[in-house]
């Protein structure tokens, strides 16, 4: 069963009607999980009392002439330099205005780790692909999407795991 059998159809409405599509047909099991707007995962982390270990954090990255999708977890920060060192190219995080204009519909901070959409790669960080279960941004600040991260492996092919988080300091 996916996640439109699990919540009322009117909460879907603030999520982009695009991520809800591309995860019913790709058939990916999930939950969508309400909580209070949260701008940043470590809010998240604290809003629904998780460990910031189980919240993914995706940033945007430019990587040549490529972007990219990166997810770490709330308890880390993303390495480029060993993103970097996978890709052979210059690494960087992307502007809001690039996210605005290449990810239409998702807001800026929320934007869910499915490179299966927009056709980019994703990394995803060793530690946060060992969880049980993790929780990825929606689109939208009110709502986020809680799933294994064996299913995101699943529609994203190709997903790179690796060392791709450092300590906060």
């Amino acid at each position: 069963m996916t996640g439109l059998f699990f919540l009322n159809k009117i909460k879907y409405m603030a999520v982009p009607k695009k991520i809800i599509n591309f995860l019913e047909k790709e058939k990916a099991v999930y939950k969508l999980t309400e909580h209070r707007k949260v701008y940043t995962a470590f809010d998240k982390s604290r809003t629904l009392k998780v460990p910031e270990k189980t919240i993914a954090k995706t940033l945007v990255l430019r990587s040549g002439k490529d972007l990219i999708l990166a997810a770490v977890g709330a308890d880390k920060n993303i390495d480029l330099k060993k993103i970097q060192s996978v890709v052979g190219n210059k690494t960087a995080i992307v502007s809001e205005k690039l996210i605005k204009n290449r990810l239409k519909g998702v807001k800026i901070g929320a934007v869910p780790p499915f490179g299966g959409l927009w056709k980019m790669p994703v990394f995803m960080d060793r530690k946060l692909a060992k969880e049980k279960e993790i929780l990825i941004s929606s689109g939208d600040y009110n709502f986020s999407f809680k799933i294994k991260p064996k299913v995101l492996q699943k529609i994203n092919p190709g997903m790179i795991i690796g060392d791709f988080g450092r300590k906060k300091k």
